[in-house]
């Protein structure tokens, strides 16, 4: 199959990066590809919102900016946040005109939330299923254009780049396309493109007990590694400090920072309000603060989880900003007005990944990245909330207009087919489960919200051994997309642990109970353990 470009991923990044692609160019095909429905993304679950500045009178670019900065914890590009924050408003004004809806007041205007981290109501929404909705107005446009195909249920096992050629003229340093699987007929076939986008979200599913859906299994930024293409800031994972604690493995239902911003309490076992004893905003400290704070209240106590209290809100107003939120609690057996909500931190976003300029190119030629799968300079150590749908749309953009203003070729090699392992025993399902619940397990002891050298160098020798195992099934069992993601898997985890090794100072999401500096002084009187 050939197609002029090719985009890896369903979510708002690569669905918005496709429509200006198709709508610019009607007569060259792009090619959407994806592991599962078409709708299925982290997207879809993002339930608070846009960040943007909406409003110059009541907001200003200074602040959005000088809040990410503050989040970032000193590793932020200031140009990159500079350029992402004012060129908010133009994409968000863009979304609107596509049919995206956001919630408005009375008078008409933007109903604006604020969550962690904002100093300002800056938060554009609909309801608490934001994502959702851009999901579906990205959708519906891309399904009006005649040159778009979208294939569903098709995973992407890597990209092709030079050292697939036999050729010594073939450059390792180009991407021509990928290798993909059709998961209903088993067959891996290529997808020669001039130009491929990686827009393939998150990993949380690395972790296990996480706010993501099962596709986020980091697979374009372990693409990506294998091409030998720049990894970068992958010790800085975002632990979201509310999700509903259920006592059970696998993704958990999130509990978005906005109920923190309309006014939640978070309370520990005893029914004391603690977070302000750890950081001046108490529950309105970025993300890290909180999930470190919550952390540490969990290793003293030996509870398995916190509460968030929502009796003393207004609970008609809560039920019209959060009705989804309300309804999935009092399934779970929690009415609000009388019951607090059991909470505990889950993985939920990377902030580094594949390392990408202002225009979204990577260290491999004609391959671009866009959205959570990237380390564009934006979050720094720490995602400010509601940043992330933000930076995916402006980088689509931005990936957009270099494309414009650089139209790529095809190139003349002649992609070769993809060479079958000639295994055919059929996976062993029950030693890839063993596998992954291995890993899992490592990354939530060893590698999560508060680490340690000597927990790190342990989990860096047992990663090891599962490497190997997972290498011996790679290379005599038939292939299956579990059986890849667990793959990408391993090497995700490689990339974390070996980074975070080499971390020597504390910063944002990253905290190493080794590292002396003034992270106790920032955080208040309690310092962090770790067991």
């Amino acid at each position: 199959m050939e197609t002029h470009t090719l985009v890896i991923g369903s979510g708002v990044a690569g669905l918005t990066f496709a429509i200006k692609m198709a709508t610019e160019f009607p007569h060259k095909k792009v090619t959407i590809v994806t592991k599962a429905a078409k709708g299925e993304s982290n997207t879809k679950y993002a339930q608070g919102g846009v960040a943007v500045v909406s409003d110059l009178k009541e907001d200003s670019y200074e602040n959005h900016i000088q809040d990410t900065l503050t989040a970032g914890d000193g590793l932020c590009d200031p140009e990159i946040v500079a350029m992402v924050v004012k060129e908010g408003p133009l994409r968000l004004a863009e979304l609107m005109r596509w049919g995206a809806n956001f919630d408005c007041d009375t008078s008409g205007k933007l109903n604006l939330g604020k969550e962690g981290g904002h100093s300002e109501y800056r938060v554009v929404h609909h309801k608490d299923i934001t994502g959702f909705e851009i999901e579906r107005a990205l959708l519906k446009r891309i399904a009006a254009l005649p040159n778009i195909t979208l294939l569903p249920y098709h995973f992407t096992v890597d990209l092709i780049t030079g050292h697939h050629f036999s050729t010594t003229a073939s450059s390792p340093t180009s991407c021509y396309g990928a290798y993909v699987m059709d998961e209903k007929s088993g067959e891996v076939f290529p997808i020669k493109a001039s130009s491929t986008l990686l827009a393939t979200g998150g990993m949380g599913r690395l972790y296990g007990h996480t706010t993501n859906p099962l596709v986020a299994t980091g697979d374009g930024i372990a693409m990506a590694y294998r091409a030998k293409a720049d990894i970068e800031d992958m010790e800085f994972i975002q632990f979201h400090p509310t999700a509903l604690y259920e006592g059970k493995e696998g993704p958990a239902f999130l509990i978005s920072e906005a109920v923190r911003g309309f006014g939640a309490f978070l309370r520990n076992g005893k029914g004391d309000r603690f977070m302000p004893k750890y950081h001046p905003k108490a529950e309105l400290a970025s993300r890290d603060i909180v999930a470190q704070s919550i952390d540490n209240e969990l290793r003293k106590s030996g509870d398995t989880h916190v509460f968030l209290d929502c009796t003393h809100l207004e609970m008609t107003a809560f039920k019209k900003h959060f009705p989804n939120i309300y309804k999935r609690c009092l399934d779970a057996g929690y009415a609000l007005e009388k019951d607090m909500i059991p909470v505990v931190p889950a993985a939920h976003y990377l902030c580094g990944g594949i390392k990408v300029d202002r225009h979204g190119r990577t260290s491999i030629r004609n391959l671009f990245a866009c959205g959570e799968c990237t380390r564009t300079g934006l979050h720094g150590a720490n995602r400010l909330a509601s940043n992330s749908i933000l930076e995916a749309l402006v980088y689509a953009h931005n990936s957009f207009v270099y494309h414009k203003a650089n139209p790529l070729q095809p190139s003349p090699v002649a992609v070769p087919p993809w060479k079958d392992n000639g295994v055919s025993y059929p996976q062993d399902q029950n030693a890839i489960e063993q596998q992954l619940k291995a890993l899992q397990a490592l990354m939530r002891t060893s590698v999560g919200i508060v680490r340690s050298q000597e927990q790190l160098q342990k989990a860096e020798e047992q990663l090891a051994l599962i490497y190997q195992e997972v290498t011996s099934l790679y290379k005599h069992s038939k292939m299956s997309p579990p059986l890849c993601e667990l793959r990408n898997m391993v090497n995700l985890a490689h990339l974390i642990i070996g980074q975070s090794l080499k971390r020597t100072t504390n910063k944002g999401g990253y905290y190493k109970v080794d590292l002396i500096d003034n992270t106790e002084e920032i955080r208040g009187t309690e310092p962090l353990l770790c067991l």
